[in-house]
């Protein structure tokens, strides 16, 4: 209506100017007409703007029925969708990684929670594609803080959940991998962290497709961080063959066991925001193999030119890279023996691998004494 005003307006106007008469005489039909037109044309502006205010008032009833029902609906689709939707699997709004669990397990079913681990591994926003590698790297370093003259440190306990322990260099990064098991924890309440934490590095290696690894319950956790041993105990990777010998042989390993050990170099690569190093062992980072020795083997390691710590490159391809402490089974005869061995022979090098990794995750762990 607000648009027929004007209209009106001339309308009016144009009868008032037709009413004029031409001469003196005029009729009583004329008269009317100029009444008529006069009156239009004084009320056509007051019924424009009548006019006006209704459109306007209707197009705000409009535009809050709008808003109100738009509201509603997107109330209902986001409420809907709280019950229909799948949580985002990364980002800020991602939830815990989901566990393959129908019910709540029973205390001693282990190959429940391995089953809940082994559902956690695979994450193409993570990293190589797995969390594997790095829950490998929080068994072995929750174990390898044993002492054998005394019996401190070790598994036991898992004293890596306190602080100062949680905090050591050498622990960087490990956030990561603790926070990822506390949902198998949450469904699986019964085994201890200790337990878990050891276990999951032994489902890591299995999956990602190494030896079958000897493991067994008994390890219980520590209420406070009262047991934790002095900063320094964990191999220091800027080293070389004789303090890989005084770490291990505190632990109560040999050359051998040193050089299996080493081994799980096939898996992950190192971080600038961890431990300093960067890039990866090898082309497969997420498959256990005896790759990391052929590669040490076989490939001409230069020092890598740039602005990190000391580390070493492989001059054909520039993107593997070795520590320190990896040349230095190079550098030493009886550890280059078996790095030769475990080159040619991945059996061999699984067979020693996992019966070192075995006695490792068990060292300082108090078993019952079996019965004779």
């Amino acid at each position: 209506m607000a648009s027929s005003a004007p209209r009106l307006v001339r309308l009016g106007a144009l009868l008032a100017r037709q009413g004029a008469p031409a001469t003196s005489l005029l009729s009583a039909q004329g008269q009317a007409v100029r009444a008529f037109s006069e009156k239009a044309a004084a009320e056509a502006p007051a019924a424009a703007a009548a006019a006006a205010s209704k459109d306007e008032a209707k197009s705000k009833i409009r535009g809050f029925q709008a808003l109100l029902f738009g509201g509603l609906g997107a109330g209902f689709l986001y409420g809907y969708s709280l019950f229909t939707s799948k949580v985002p699997e990364s980002g800020p709004l991602a939830g815990p990684p989901a566990l393959v669990t129908s019910k709540p397990s029973t205390p001693g079913d282990y190959a429940a929670v391995r089953q809940s681990i082994a559902a956690l591994l695979d994450d193409g926003d993570y990293d190589d594609g797995s969390y594997g590698p790095v829950l490998v790297r929080l068994a072995w370093h929750a174990s390898g803080t044993y002492a054998k003259k005394d019996g401190s440190g070790g598994s036991n306990g898992a004293t890596m959940r306190f602080a100062p322990e949680c905090e050591w260099g050498a622990n960087a990064g490990l956030a990561v991998a603790r926070k990822l098991l506390e949902p198998v924890k949450a469904a699986h309440p019964w085994i201890s962290y200790a337990d878990l934490w050891t276990l999951a590095g032994v489902v890591a290696i299995e999956e990602m497709g190494g030896p079958t690894i000897p493991w067994r319950a008994g390890r219980s956790d520590a209420p406070d961080g009262s047991k934790i041993v002095p900063d320094g105990r964990l191999p220091d990777a800027k080293q070389g063959a004789k303090h890989l010998r005084e770490v291990f042989g505190r632990m109560g390993f040999d050359d051998k066991d040193i050089v299996a050990l080493s081994g799980a170099h096939t898996l992950g690569r190192c971080h600038t925001d961890r431990s300093g190093f960067s890039g990866p062992w090898t082309n497969a980072p997420t498959t256990f193999s005896n790759l990391y020795f052929q590669e040490l083997l076989n490939n001409k390691w230069v020092v890598k030119k740039w602005d990190g710590p000391l580390q070493y490159e492989d001059t054909k391809s520039q993107s593997l890279m070795m520590l320190p402490s990896d040349l230095a089974l190079l550098s030493d005869r009886s550890f280059k023996k078996y790095v030769t061995q475990y080159a040619k022979d991945e059996e061999a090098f699984f067979k020693d691998f996992a019966v070192a990794f075995s006695k490792l995750l068990e060292l300082g762990v108090p078993f019952p004494a079996k019965s004779a």
